[in-house]
């Protein structure tokens, strides 16, 4: 058998997959999965500061336009509360393009007989064997943003039918995320976000919008990462963060797989800790779906997050004490 990895996908868990093998001198091979990438995304700062750690490139964000206040009205006749925040924005083709640039140049062939393969983009969709936890689709649309519009914040604000999100692109352009119904539906609701956009506003791309995981995340010779392992609710901003890491663990856990440590106890501990991010996150979903609003929206996607919390729990009761943790990049027996 040979000791090449094979990475299935080209977004950036699988970007950051073959860096962090590579890295450590494995072989990578590489199965592009093209899929539609997203016209801009918010990265955080601990987001920000694992991807320079992992690329060992402290320019890889110089230059893009940030987010330095939110502005959130949530809940029933809330007023907008202003916080601090700390974000930049970008493109996902341009976060992939400084990525891949800083990746040593991965095979493009298949390995039939690869020791491992890392499965980090969704060849369907949905997957056959995923459980999701809502029904909510978003829709993106590009807007104008208003002159008197502060191009250094973002807006969020729920709705009785669903909930808007307002993040600054470049210039007076910005994006709009709308959750549960249509823009143009939801900004007649609007008070906050309302009056940061200019009309017309035509929606350019939909898609799922639920929490959604696969019923198994990994098994002999494989894991899955990324969008291909679990998907994320656009409110919480953890997509890019979560593929970063579930693509660290992954590939120490393959590394330490390969210096001789057990694998199924390395397979569990992926697994648990899998389940639990994503535990982590339905709960935080929760706490945010409860506060939204009251009507049927809100009461039914509420109700299946709970669905979830309760399976994932049942799911991660019989697992015993993690017996690894991550230091650094690297697994270490606990």
């Amino acid at each position: 058998m040979s000791d090449t990895v094979v990475v299935r996908g080209d977004g950036v868990a699988a970007a950051c997959c073959v860096r962090s093998l590579s890295a450590h001198n494995l072989p990578v091979s590489i199965v592009r999965a093209g899929r539609p990438k997203l016209s801009a995304v918010l990265l955080g700062e601990a987001t920000q500061s694992l991807l320079t750690d992992l690329f060992m490139d402290k320019q890889l964000f110089q230059g893009l336009p940030r987010i330095r206040k939110r502005v959130v009205a949530w809940g029933p006749g809330s007023q907008p509360t202003v916080l601090p925040h700390s974000a930049l924005v970008m493109s996902e083709h341009d976060l992939l393009e400084r990525l891949w640039t800083r990746v040593q140049e991965p095979i493009e062939e298949i390995h039939d007989a690869a020791a491992w393969e890392i499965i980090s983009s969704r060849v369907e969709d949905p997957a056959p064997d995923e459980r999701q936890f809502g029904s909510r689709s978003a829709f993106v649309s590009k807007v104008q943003l208003r002159t008197a519009a502060d191009r250094e914040t973002c807006w969020a604000e729920s709705l009785d039918a669903g909930w808007l999100f307002l993040f600054p692109l470049h210039g007076a352009s910005a994006c709009l995320i709308s959750v549960g119904a249509p823009a143009l539906s939801l900004i007649a609701q609007s008070r906050l976000i309302a009056a940061q956009v200019e009309a017309p506003i035509t929606s350019t791309a939909e898609f799922p919008a639920y929490p959604r995981i696969l019923s198994e995340l990994c098994g002999s010779g494989w894991l899955a990462c990324g969008t291909a392992a679990v998907a994320f609710d656009p409110l919480c901003g953890e997509g890019v963060a979560n593929a970063v890491r579930e693509a660290i663990l992954a590939s120490a856990v393959i590394r330490a797989a390969v210096r001789g440590a057990d694998v199924e106890s390395l397979l569990a501990h992926y697994d648990s800790r899998l389940m639990s991010g994503f535990l982590r996150h339905l709960q935080m979903c929760r706490h945010f779906y409860t506060t939204g609003g009251t009507g049927p929206f809100w009461s039914s996607e509420l109700q299946l997050l709970q669905r979830g919390i309760t399976w994932l729990s049942e799911r991660l009761d019989p697992h015993p004490p993690p017996r690894y943790r991550l230091v650094g990049f690297e697994l270490v027996a606990i």
